[in-house]
Order: C-alpha cells, then structure tokens, then sequence
C-alpha cells in the first residue's frame, strides 16, 4: 500500500551483511582500479576484481557515474574540510589560490576523472552532480569572499572558476605534472580571476 500523501517517505532498508561486503569489495576494487588504469576502466573487471558477478555490481551501481560518485565520496569530504581550513586560516585571495591548486589536484587524482567531471557536473541527472555540487558552491563561497575582499573580479562566476579547474585539472592529469609543476599551472590558469 503506497505511502499517504504528505507522510514521511521510509527511510530506506539497511543492507544485509553479505550485501554490504558486495558492495564495499565493489568500492574497493573500483579505487584501487580507478589509482591503476583510471576512471574510464572497465566495470566488468572491476566487477571481477572484487570478486562478484556483473549483476552485482550493476544493482548497486547502475552506471559508471554511480560507482564513480561513491568512490569519490570521502575524498570530497577531506577536500571540503580543507576548504573550510583555508577560509579560516588565510586571507580571501589566499584561500582561493589555495583551493584552486587544491581542487586541480584532487579532480587529477585518477586519469581521465577530469574528463567525467566536465561532462557530467552540471546535469543534474547524473550522480556526479550531487557529488561535485558541494565542490562547485564551496568555490563560490570562496570566490565571493575574495570578491568582497576586492581581490576577485566581480564579472566572474563560481560556474567558471570550477570550469577552469577543471580544464586545469585535465591538464596536469595530461601531461603527468608533479604537484608543484601543478601549482605553477594553476597560478598562471587562474592569474585572470584576480583583481
């Protein structure tokens, strides 16, 4: 029998043991593959790396962008603590700086993962949209702060500053940039954004 209407929707049922461990061997074998042959491998080796059928997988990933959203769940959650370091602990320009060379590096962290991000951030069907949002307003929020700071351009939009790191990210990813080749790139990237 459906739910009255306005009555709270069931909190979903947790998973049984032998799901979880599915599902977790899952995510394990997708980051460690993720590290190794990047983003774009593929699912049914994955599948085969954690040691579960294809089925299974795709129960509790129906696409890449699903696995890929979940994997990246933590890493998102470190990188937005760190922005919320930065906002405290620098100077609005500071802090800005510092993310963008921050988010260049993590959206690098696995090959091809800039490329997936780009297409995927700003539809909201896809689950990549939930997991970068979060990525997206903290780099308004702090963008808004070095505009009021008069450190930024006010014609720039947060939409723009997360594309740049992106298009940024893609390059260091390319051309296999150690992490201070990587600051040096998003520094002369992003010199436009500031005042």
């Amino acid at each position: 029998m459906p739910a009255a209407r306005g009555a709270p929707t069931p909190a979903p049922r947790p998973l049984r043991a032998d799901a979880r461990r599915n599902r977790d061997a899952v995510l394990r074998a997708a980051r460690e593959t993720f590290e190794e042959d990047g983003v774009l491998a593929s699912l049914d080796g994955i599948a085969l790396r954690a040691g579960v059928g294809n089925a299974t997988l795709y129960r509790n990933f129906p696409t890449r962008d699903d696995l890929l959203a979940a994997v990246m769940e933590d890493y998102i959650g470190t990188a937005l603590a760190e922005a919320e370091e930065l906002a405290r602990a620098h100077p609005p320009r500071e802090a800005l700086v510092e993310w963008l060379v921050l988010l260049t590096w993590q959206l690098r962290i696995w090959h091809d993962l800039p490329f997936c991000v780009a297409t995927a951030y700003d539809d909201p069907e896809s689950p990549l949209y939930s997991a970068c949002n979060p990525l997206l307003v903290r780099t308004g929020d702090l963008l808004d702060a070095a505009k009021s700071s008069g450190d930024a351009v006010d014609a720039v939009t947060r939409d723009e500053v997360f594309e740049l790191a992106t298009t940024l990210s893609w390059g260091v990813d390319r051309f296999g940039d150690d992490e201070r080749a990587g600051r040096r790139r998003v520094e002369m990237g992003t010199a436009g954004i500031f005042a």
